[in-house]
């Protein structure tokens, strides 16, 4: 696999905006094809910028929103009006403008006491909507990533027993660090995905990145190392406090 494209920006404004053009390109080039949009989207604090972009014109505007369907790429077990949930954040950056109608958001149920019947239903729910790639997994044209310091992406935490999964499309994954309980996508639904672009800002992570992105280093190291779309592509928008390279 070659390098992949590595894009710097000065902020986090700067790279929210890309990213946010980017959703649009690939939105209205799929739907004026006929197909629906299938996005993914990523908890944590730095997609929120670019969500609430999504929700305010001219993307707002130029978003064929009743032919997009979006999805979570991981959730906290916790209730989705929880101050930890990845649901609440995306609710309020994107979802409470009205935009999304009801049903083209599919939210993980990670609340439910029963973890894995919680997993099997939100696979179902992927089958129901996306057409399958070539391999028999689910197909999205977009997923938006992060990457932690410790090199962590959705909730596939560095020695989570996630990690190898093989088989199943969404899985509960137990986070050691953090004592807690998360429902993630599997690395084989990610590296089924038409395009995957990380968001990653903020200097703590900068030599994360650098080991994560350097050719020369071990390989499989880092969870984000892993993300490698089998008929897609990988790309990486840095704000420039955390390029280190």
């Amino acid at each position: 696999m070659g390098r992949p494209e590595v894009r710097v920006f000065p902020n986090l404004e700067d790279l929210s905006q890309q990213a946010a053009s980017r959703f649009e390109e690939l939105a209205n080039r799929r739907i004026t094809e006929g197909h629906i949009f299938a996005a993914a989207l990523s908890g944590g604090s730095t997609p929120r910028q670019l969500y609430q972009l999504l929700a305010s014109p001219p993307f707002s505007d130029r978003i064929p929103w009743r032919s997009v369907h979006l999805f979570q790429v991981d959730e906290r077990c916790v209730a989705p009006d929880h101050p930890d949930s990845n649901y609440r954040m995306v609710h309020e950056a994107l979802l409470s403008k009205g935009l999304v109608p009801a049903l083209n958001f599919h939210r993980i149920a990670a609340e439910l006491p029963d973890r894995d019947a919680a997993a099997r239903q939100y696979a179902e729910e992927l089958a129901r909507i996306l057409k399958p790639h070539a391999s028999g997994w689910p197909r999205l044209d977009l997923v938006f990533l992060g990457m932690g310091p410790d090199g962590h992406t959705a909730s596939l935490f560095p020695g989570s027993a996630a990690l190898n999964e093989r088989s199943r499309w969404v899985v509960p994954n137990y986070v050691d660090q953090l004592k807690a309980w998360r429902l993630t996508l599997t690395f084989p639904v990610l590296n089924a995905a038409a395009e995957v672009i990380f968001l990653v800002a903020g200097a703590d992570k900068a030599e994360t990145l650098r080991r994560v992105l350097d050719a020369s280093s071990e390989a499989d190291q880092f969870p984000a190392q892993r993300i490698r779309p089998v008929e897609g592509q990988v790309s990486w928008y840095v704000e420039q406090a955390t390029r280190l390279l």
